[in-house]
C-alpha cells in the first residue's frame, strides 16, 4: 500500500494528545465502507480494521441509528447510506456554486454537443460536484461524487496551476518526502504553461480518443475555486462545435461563474 507523508515527532505527539478513539473508530468504518459498494459484514469490517467483531458492533449500531450506515434486510451486511453525500452538498459554497453552474453547464452541453463536469478541490484530491449531458443518444461523463487525482487529471492540473498560496504550502507540508511531492515538482513547468494560457486542452490521461478541455473558475484574487472540464469527443455522425469553439463556450461559462 502507498505510504502517506512522514510525520514529525511533534505532529505525532499532537495526534496522540488529541486522540478520540471512539471517533477514530467510527471514521475508520466510514472510510472503509466508502470503498465497498457492496457493503461488508461485521466480521469483515473487524478483520479489515484489525479488530474483533464485538469491538465494532456498538459503533456500527450507532452509525445505523444515525443513518450513516444501513444494515441489509438479512442483518449481516453494512453499507453507507447517502447521508454523507447529502451533507456534503449542503455545504453552502458548493451548493451555491452548483445552483449557479448547472443551467449554464446544461446550455453549454446543448451548444457544444458535449458533456461537461464541475470539479471542486477536496484537500489532496478533487470531487465532481455537477455534470451536464448533451441532448441525443450519446454521452460521456464522470459520475457526481467521484474523487479524482490532482496529479494525473486535467481538472487536477488546472486546480494545481491556479492554487492559492495557502493551499500550496499546506499541500507541500503534507506531501513532503512523498511521491506526490516529487510528481508535483516535475509538473511545475507544465502548470506554469497552463497558468499562462488560462486553460488546458490535451489528451485525456485516463481514456484514449478523448481530449480534455479544462478551465478554472476563479476567485477575485485569480485563484481556482473550481474547474470546468469537457471530455471532448470528436463524432463523425452529427454536427457539433469544433474543439476551439468548445473551448470558447466553456471559457464563457467559467467567466460567468468566476467571482469578480
Amino acid at each position: 500500500m502507498p505510504k502517506g507523508p512522514a510525520k514529525t515527532a511533534n505532529s505525532v505527539d499532537k495526534d496522540e494528545r488529541y486522540r478520540a478513539p471512539a471517533l477514530d473508530k467510527g471514521l475508520d468504518i466510514l472510510e472503509l465502507l466508502s470503498e465497498q459498494p457492496g457493503g461488508l459484514t461485521r466480521a469483515e469490517i473487524g478483520e479489515a480494521m484489525g479488530r474483533g467483531p464485538s469491538e465494532v458492533y456498538r459503533m456500527l449500531e450507532r452509525l445505523v441509528a444515525r443513518d450513516f450506515v444501513s444494515r441489509s434486510p438479512e442483518g449481516d451486511r453494512y453499507a453507507l447510506t447517502m447521508k454523507l453525500f447529502i451533507l456534503a452538498h449542503r455545504h453552502p459554497p458548493i451548493r451555491r456554486l452548483v445552483a449557479r453552474a448547472q443551467p449554464l453547464m446544461d446550455a453549454f452541453s446543448v451548444a457544444a454537443g458535449q458533456s461537461c463536469h464541475l470539479v471542486a478541490p477536496d484537500r489532496d484530491a478533487a470531487i465532481v460536484v455537477a455534470h451536464a449531458s448533451p441532448p441525443g443518444n450519446w454521452e460521456f461523463g464522470i459520475r457526481i461524487g467521484a474523487h479524482i487525482d490532482l496529479l494525473t487529471t486535467s481538472s487536477g492540473h488546472i486546480l494545481l496551476a491556479f492554487q492559492d498560496p495557502h493551499s500550496q504550502s499546506e499541500a507541500a507540508a503534507r506531501w513532503e518526502g512523498t511521491r506526490q511531492a516529487s510528481a508535483r515538482e516535475k509538473l511545475e513547468s507544465i502548470l506554469t504553461g497552463y497558468r499562462d494560457l488560462g486553460h488546458r486542452v490535451g489528451p485525456s490521461q485516463q481514456m484514449r480518443a478523448i481530449d480534455d478541455i479544462s478551465v478554472p473558475i476563479l476567485s477575485p484574487d485569480g485563484y481556482a475555486i473550481a474547474v470546468l472540464t469537457c471530455p471532448y469527443i470528436l463524432r463523425i455522425d452529427d454536427r457539433q462545435a469544433d474543439i476551439d469553439q468548445t473551448l470558447a463556450l466553456l471559457k464563457d461559462v467559467a467567466a460567468k461563474l468566476s467571482l469578480s
